[in-house]
């Protein structure tokens, strides 16, 4: 398939943030991830869903969330990995910058989010209804969203390992807090990482056919 691969800037009030842009000839939607603590823009994890995407003419934004001071910081601390507000303010910025960027303005845009980045997520989903028009929570921390939660319209799927035992009890409360569409799929065999052989082609496909079917124009 035809796609043009661009690594971009993004402005972010006083931060710039690095990106992966992956947009095919004709892209149906583009897909924003978040990604999980002590994670970054290059997660194996994420790279892969992102080609299945890539694959199924969605295109594709992987981004660091956090600066390179930021991040160092965190490696200390591992505090801000944990600011769900910092991280879903950065989010809803980046969807604006998605609205207004000639490659990408006027996609619908669709958001995924692995551990926490699924709480930023949700949280960036709820600030940007009119916007985001679908998410998909990989191993996801949505309970971490909070009050937030109440306040999602965009059809979601939550993605959880079956032997992810306490992630999918929080998992199940969440999907009794949201209000609008939501489906908790529970992938048989897999743990948190979802490194089980084949886990992670099964979140790829359902993800991909999440997004196709809720950013279809």
């Amino acid at each position: 398939m035809d796609v043009r691969t661009s690594e971009v800037t993004i402005p972010v009030g006083q931060a710039e943030l690095p990106a992966d842009l992956v947009l095919p000839a004709d892209p149906a939607g583009v897909v924003l991830f978040a990604h999980g603590s002590g994670s970054s823009r290059h997660s194996p994890r994420n790279t892969a869903v992102a080609r299945v995407l890539n694959d199924r003419s969605l295109g594709t934004v992987l981004v660091d969330l956090l600066t390179p001071a930021e991040d160092a910081v965190d490696a200390r601390t591992a505090e801000l990995r944990f600011d769900i507000r910092l991280l879903a303010e950065r989010l809803a910025a980046i969807v604006d910058w998605l609205t207004t960027e000639p490659g990408t303005r006027g996609l619908p845009i669709g958001l995924f989010g692995a551990s926490t980045g699924a709480a930023a997520a949700l949280v960036s989903a709820a600030a940007r209804p009119e916007q985001v028009r679908a998410v998909v929570s990989r191993g996801g921390r949505p309970d971490l969203a909070g009050p937030a939660l109440d306040s999602v319209q965009a059809p979601t799927l939550l993605l959880v390992g079956g032997l992810d035992d306490q992630v999918l009890e929080l998992n199940e409360q969440a999907r009794a807090a949201l209000p609008g569409l939501v489906e908790l799929e529970v992938v048989p065999g897999a743990t948190h990482l979802f490194e089980e052989p084949g886990t992670l082609e099964r979140v790829a496909d359902a993800a991909a056919d999440w997004f196709a079917t809720h950013l279809a124009r």
